[in-house]
């Protein structure tokens, strides 16, 4: 596997672009269109939550109910949820707008939406905005990119990767973008996320290698514990690499689904890392554990404690609150067995073994826990099964960034 520049522009067929339509922000880009030159194969994930926006609702059935897709128009700004029937029927007005202006079929058109709860778009602007998309639209590395830009709402930067695979002699590309910072807890996948392949897969294993890929993924990334309306990832194949066709669970399978984890390990990574008002990357590994579930269980407990996440924000080895976050979690296991360490780039110091302290310097663990990434390990000594999951740090900026995010 080759790790290379791009995003979603970055397999073959696909193009992008951006424009400033005016939906809630001013002075930037808040439309985003993805588009591959021939029909594809998609797949998705949507939100568990049981108030679902009314993109998710759309694209559930394109994708679900219809053999291909084209085209992924998002916006940011607002989020079309709890928009009743009028919320509905602006996703099929924008992929009416879509299907005229680029001459593909309405149901081939995904949108996606995120932003405020409870506004209706006005229309007229996004419509527009798809019209000034379409001539737009370009393969290159720059116009991926800038449709990253397009999509984040309170993120601080763009979220974008892909690499190279090979497949029955041919090079297989996989890119993808995202954006994601606050209302993060997944439990499907989390945020905005769109993921593009030039590889010929079939629809029924394409689906498959995603849904399983988001549970060691995206749903193992929280920010603030609070599930969104509105998460979505989209994996679209247009097949253009001309690769044989992955449609059994070899080897070649195995290479994409091994490339696909890469891809959405690294968005999730970028999504945690920009939480709302982060200052750090707070990732949980435990280990030992008796079964995957556990691990998961465990770990996320760990990542989504209030009081831990403060204790990273003030670089402090508090290791108390992480042995009841794990207490709480509902996972059985040993307390008086477990071993903890906490890890960055500065280092790594043993916090506690079979439950209880060791003789350890604080100034050696602030050190390491003040760097912009920190993992805290923690070892049940049960087994060999792992889970890791991914946070930030809880600060005062993001009380403040989320007291008036309406304004």
């Amino acid at each position: 596997m080759k790790i290379i520049t791009g995003g979603v522009t970055a397999a073959k067929g696909f193009q992008a672009a951006s424009t400033a339509a005016g939906i809630k922000y001013q002075g930037r880009t808040d439309m985003a269109m993805v588009y591959s030159e021939k029909p594809c194969v998609a797949a998705g994930t949507f939100t568990t939550n049981i108030v679902k926006a009314a993109p998710v609702k759309w694209d559930q059935e394109i994708v679900y109910q219809h053999p291909s897709a084209q085209v992924i128009i998002c916006n940011s700004g607002i989020a079309n949820a709890c928009t009743g029937e009028e919320g509905f029927s602006y996703c099929r007005a924008t992929a009416k707008a879509a299907a005229e202006t680029l001459n593909v079929d309405e149901n081939s058109v995904l949108v996606a939406s995120t932003g405020v709860i409870g506004m209706q778009l006005p229309i007229q602007k996004l419509a527009d905005g798809v019209k000034a998309m379409a001539p737009k639209l370009q393969g290159t590395l720059e116009a991926g990119n800038e449709a990253a830009k397009a999509i984040m709402t309170t993120d601080t930067k763009e979220k974008e990767v892909a690499v190279q695979i090979e497949v029955g002699g041919k090079t297989v590309t996989i890119g993808g973008m995202c954006k994601g910072s606050g209302m993060i807890h997944p439990n499907m996948c989390t945020m905005l996320g769109f993921v593009t392949t030039d590889a010929c897969i079939s629809k029924q294993l394409l689906q498959e290698a995603l849904s399983q890929d988001v549970k060691d993924t995206y749903n193992m990334v929280s920010v603030d514990g609070d599930t969104s309306t509105n998460d979505t990832v989209l994996l679209l194949a247009n097949g253009m690499a001309e690769n044989p066709e992955i449609n059994e669970k070899n080897e070649d399978y195995q290479k994409f689904c091994e490339a696909l984890n890469y891809i959405n390990t690294t968005l999730a990574k970028k999504i945690a890392g920009d939480g709302e008002g982060a200052t750090a990357l707070f990732e949980v590994r435990i280990i030992g554990a008796e079964s995957k579930e556990q691990a998961v269980t465990l770990s996320k407990s760990i990542v989504t404690s209030s009081l831990t996440k403060a204790a990273i924000y003030g670089h402090d080895a508090n290791w108390g609150r992480i042995l009841c976050a794990m207490g709480y979690s509902g996972a059985q296991f040993d307390p008086e067995k477990v071993d903890l360490y906490f890890e960055s780039k500065a280092g790594k110091i043993q916090i506690i073994e079979n439950g209880v302290a060791v003789d350890y310097s604080e100034e050696e663990a602030t050190k390491i826990l003040s760097e912009d990434a920190v993992t805290a390990i923690a070892d049940v000594k049960m087994g060999d099964c792992t889970a890791t999951a991914w946070g930030c740090d809880l600060t005062y900026d993001y009380v403040k960034i989320n007291a008036d995010y309406r304004s």
